[in-house]
């Protein structure tokens, strides 16, 4: 039986994380883990809350290569970086990145809409006239020029514009109007197969009850010919393999029959 043995998307104390990078590592190895990518914010310059800061990244980069070496024979731990599409600064140096959005261009300048129910309903009164189909098409319309920011190897959460909509209901996913924002999105990155992760993330933190993407979303990735991978975005190590099999499922009933693992220092697709 086809079991999932790696997490690509997982952050720690050095930037918004519960546990150290050595914590991770260890819950990846009980779990039976081949492999663990570790993947730290990106610096920004108008946010450092729960980002690495240049001084948070050298010693990010200098732990993981740490227990790299320390843990070789137990597991492969990979240096990666989750880098903002905003961010505005190279980054070198990493085994892998991860390509995500978390902030919105407005009038006033870069706004994260990755936060709480209350405060996305602010955002949404104060530079979207309410309506939260408006962020939902700046978002997209944003993250259309993802690869212009940098050369990605995974696209992280696709969709994370709908974090709330399912109990919060701040736009209609089912409308034609939302998914023609996304799909167009979608195809603006499709120049070249691509690797898009299914977050299941939301589900033990308690936002969704299905993994990102959405099945619609994932039956074009899986048409146009893309590969997805399965990831925890796993900010606490009890988090690591959270609803996995749900992952899988998922993917199953929109087509696929394999997904992305990463092998050799690159993402091969493995039968399901």
């Amino acid at each position: 039986m086809y079991r999932y043995k790696q997490n690509l998307h997982t952050h720690s104390i050095y930037c918004d994380g519960k546990n150290t990078p050595e914590e991770m590592v260890k819950r990846a190895i009980e779990l039976g883990f081949d492999t663990i990518g570790f993947s730290g914010h990106s610096n920004t310059k108008f946010d450092i809350d729960w980002h690495l800061t240049p001084e948070k990244n050298l010693l990010y980069i200098e732990e993981v290569n740490r227990l790299k070496e320390k843990y070789k024979s137990d597991i492969t731990v990979l240096l990666g970086i989750e880098y903002e599409m905003l961010s505005g600064r190279e980054a070198k140096g990493y085994d892998y990145m991860i390509g995500s959005s978390h902030f919105i261009n407005t009038a006033e300048g870069e706004v994260s809409f990755d936060e709480p129910a209350d405060v996305v309903k602010d955002i949404i009164d104060k530079y979207f006239d309410g309506q939260g189909i408006k962020l939902a098409k700046a978002y997209y319309s944003q993250l259309a020029h993802l690869f212009d920011y940098g050369d990605f190897d995974i696209v992280g959460h696709f969709d994370i514009v709908s974090k709330h909509t399912e109990k919060h209901g701040f736009f209609d996913t089912d409308s034609k109007e939302y998914k023609n924002y996304a799909l167009e999105a979608l195809h603006a990155l499709s120049d070249k197969k691509r690797v898009f992760e299914v977050n299941t993330g939301v589900i033990p933190r308690g936002y969704k009850s299905i993994p990102y993407p959405a099945p619609f979303i994932l039956k074009e990735m899986k048409r146009l010919g893309h590969i997805v991978i399965i990831t925890s975005d796993c900010h606490k190590k009890e988090y690591l393999n959270s609803n996995f099999d749900t992952g899988i499922e998922l993917i199953k009933s929109c087509g696929y029959t394999s997904v992305g693992v990463m092998k050799d220092g690159k993402i091969q697709e493995e039968k399901i």
